[in-house]
């Protein structure tokens, strides 16, 4: 059936022209700012919001991927600030019993004390921004399930192909408004990436878990990188000889701050929001997915801190992956709680009932086939999530099973193997064989697996498969012998065994015998029929939800709203003003914290451990030149309305002249959930104060040279 696919870039401009629902909602992509010029500057934007349409130019060429968030250059030295979490691997990494520097903190003595980040771990730089719509769908057009997937993959492979073959670059294909248009996203890949700066725990995670989430906050949460490059200015893997890489533009930090009412704009790599969804897909994911994966995350992390409980090697080798579960957990909490709270179920329910309502002829039809898809695939889910997580959670069985899959697709020519495979895929995929090494412990290992798959084995027979019921047994016994056999006699917990088997794998050789090999080989195969049959849902996911985004731009359109792309990954910004937060009756709380908080929550245990030289440099209200002119003391965290979610954590916040005032690390619990559904009333995001960074880096744990190459005084 015919789908019909409108002129996005025609109608979204002509809707842009139009009142916005809520004025800072939007996580907008920069080529569509100019058609937002007009309610820039009413907010208070002093520049021309069309040199932000191009990501490939000042300013935005300054703002990067950074691991699993946002990072922002700050000097033409490839100096690169991001939060303290997001580099929380990299600090990890280099921590060790000797000298545990996510305790004490991380300052280097010169660039040749610079230490380098986990093999894995990547900067992206992107360099190009392409529409090419056409070409991933010209083969697509007039087919159906798999064979539309396979249509659109093999075109977006093709094209990311091309892309590479100059070298040195990482391409990608990205999906907008849901297999309605593509882009070519081409971004340098950063592999020499240095920790130069880093506070103490105490401060760049002061409040922890306690406080994740919350407000107000009182945390130093960044850390400074460096990016390196070979003498030729190439991308290179780590090298003494490498030199600072000299980015295309970097930021200012600013010497003053904001006040409430203040513009202020975030730019960034928001990872994934799911706003335009079902209504059916709001529900199953209040109903089903967010409770199932509150209920995991509790499990894994009470495994990992038993696990870690008389051990200190264990606690510091799954310190950054603790961290992250915790996160995730309260991430899923907080959802759940905001979704029910907002009632978004009822709310999306009603406005596509009257969205559907207006929608007619083959648009309507399609509609009425994806709800069926989407039914049906919405009963795997707790499966898919405990063997996702099987994958995710582990580093020898996560080692296992990427050596197998890697075995099997190198046997096929490379533009037909699986994306993530490929041969531009090896050398990440060596990076995370190599950083096994400092991030796993047997017993730790053991103890999340049996979580998983004990879970995994109370799942009814529907969701059962045999080859994981074959390889684990039926009981919580059967699952032990297991374990404790393979675990016993893998030699994968020994780097030379996993490289030695990653260089045949990668030539599609037999690799030496070794039972977790053994074990992860049909587990692979099962994976791939699951695989199958996930790809021919997607296949038509992607033909059909045109026709819902279709009709929701129609729907909008007749209320006077804008439709901007659900986050995917790629640069996006968004604007608004500093801004209080009302959560809820008689309760209010200001814009802005400041150090006193910080004395005030002081308990000297962790998390509000604060350390000795913070409280005497508090002590001492010694805040010339970074002092709030209106507060008289040292600000350290503020709240703007800015619209953002996972993956925007690092992302610089910018004032209306284009300087950086903030640093972007955490929503409040009340919009943890803005993910699926945007509440102006609450919706807030938290950063780091620049004024405190440089207070800290000038007077607390001194960084004269890393303040001077940034531009900025010592205070």
């Amino acid at each position: 059936m015919p789908v019909r696919r409108p002129a996005v870039a025609a109608l979204a401009a002509g809707l842009l022209l139009s009142a916005i629902a809520h004025a800072d909602e939007g996580m907008w992509m920069p080529t569509q700012l100019p058609e937002l010029a007009k309610p820039m500057r009413a907010a208070g934007f002093r520049g021309d919001p069309r040199a932000l349409a191009d990501v490939t130019a000042p300013p935005l060429s300054a703002v990067v991927k950074v691991g699993g968030g946002t990072g922002a250059f700050v000097s033409g030295e490839g100096l690169l600030l991001t939060n303290h979490h997001v580099a929380y691997g990299v600090i990890q990494y280099n921590s060790t019993p000797g000298r545990d520097i996510i305790e004490g903190g991380f300052i280097a003595e010169g660039r040749g004390d610079e230490r380098p980040s986990n093999p894995d771990f990547r900067v992206l730089v992107t360099i190009g921004f392409d529409k090419v719509t056409d070409e991933v769908l010209e083969h697509a057009r007039g087919t159906t399930g798999r064979a539309y997937f396979d249509a659109v993959d093999a075109a977006s492979k093709r094209i990311v192909a091309e892309c590479e073959q100059a070298g040195n670059v990482r391409c990608s294909v990205a999906n907008m408004y849901y297999g309605t248009d593509f882009y070519r996203i081409t971004q340098l890949e950063l592999r020499d990436v240095r920790l130069v700066y880093a506070p103490p725990r105490a401060i760049g995670n002061y409040g922890d878990e306690i406080d994740n989430f919350m407000w107000p906050r009182h945390s130093g949460d960044f850390t400074l990188l460096r990016a390196y490059v070979g003498r030729d200015g190439k991308p290179a893997d780590y090298s003494a000889e490498n030199v600072p890489y000299q980015p295309p533009a970097h930021l200012q930090v600013a010497r003053e701050g904001l006040q409430a009412g203040d513009y202020a704009m975030l730019a960034g790599y928001p990872g994934t929001t799911f706003r335009h969804r079902t209504a059916a897909e709001f529900a199953h994911q209040v109903q089903a997915t967010l409770p199932q994966r509150v209920s995991v995350f509790d499990a894994l992390i009470d495994a990992l801190e038993a696990a870690g409980s008389a051990d200190a090697d264990v606690r510091t080798r799954y310190a950054s992956q603790l961290q992250s579960l915790k996160n995730n957990r309260k991430r899923a909490a907080g959802e759940l709680e905001g979704l029910q709270r907002s009632r978004a179920v009822d709310q999306r329910s009603a406005d596509e009932a009257a969205m559907l309502a207006r929608t007619t002829g083959d648009d309507l039809a399609a509609i009425t086939q994806l709800q069926a898809i989407l039914a049906d695939a919405a009963g795997q889910g707790e499966r898919d999530l405990l063997l996702g997580l099987v994958a995710s959670q582990t580093q020898l069985m996560r080692s296992a099973l990427l050596l197998e899959r890697l075995r099997i697709e190198s046997a096929k020519p490379d533009a037909m193997r699986e994306s993530g495979y490929q041969q531009r895929d090896q050398a990440l995929l060596e990076g995370v064989l190599k950083q096994v090494q400092r991030r796993y412990a047997p017993q730790a290992e053991k103890a999340l697996l049996t979580v998983l798959l004990g879970r995994y084995q109370q799942l009814p027979d529907a969701q059962r498969v045999p080859a994981f019921d074959a390889a684990f047994g039926r009981t919580p016994q059967a699952l032990a012998r297991v374990l404790d056999r393979v675990y016993a006699a893998t030699s994968l917990g020994e780097e030379p065994a996993r490289l030695s088997r990653f260089a045949a794998a990668r030539d599609g050789r037999p690799m030496a015998d070794d039972p977790l090999l053994a074990l992860a080989a049909p587990l692979v195969a099962a994976q791939l029929e699951l695989e199958d049959a996930r790809k021919t849902r997607d296949g038509e996911q992607l033909r059909l939800r045109p026709a819902y985004m279709h009709a929701l731009f129609d729907w909008r359109a007749s209320q006077g709203r804008a439709v901007y792309p659900d986050a995917n990954g790629t640069l996006r910004i968004s604007y608004g003003r500093v801004e209080a937060l009302s959560p809820r009756d008689a309760v209010a709380f200001s814009p802005v914290t400041t150090v006193a908080g910080i004395v005030e929550k002081h308990t000297g245990q962790a998390p509000f451990d604060a350390p000795a030289p913070l409280l005497e440099a508090i002590a001492a209200e010694d805040f010339a030149g970074t002092a709030d002119p209106a507060l008289r003391t040292q600000p350290v965290n503020f709240l703007t309305n800015l619209d953002t979610t996972g993956g925007n954590s690092g992302s610089p916040v910018l004032d209306a002249r284009g300087q950086v005032v903030g640093l972007n690390f955490d929503s409040n619990w009340e919009s943890v959930s803005a993910s699926w559904w945007f509440d102006p009333r609450t919706k807030r995001a938290i950063h780091v104060d620049m004024r405190y960074m440089r207070w800290l880096m000038g007077k607390v744990y001194p960084a004269p040279a890393l303040l001077e190459e940034m531009g900025l005084p010592t205070p």
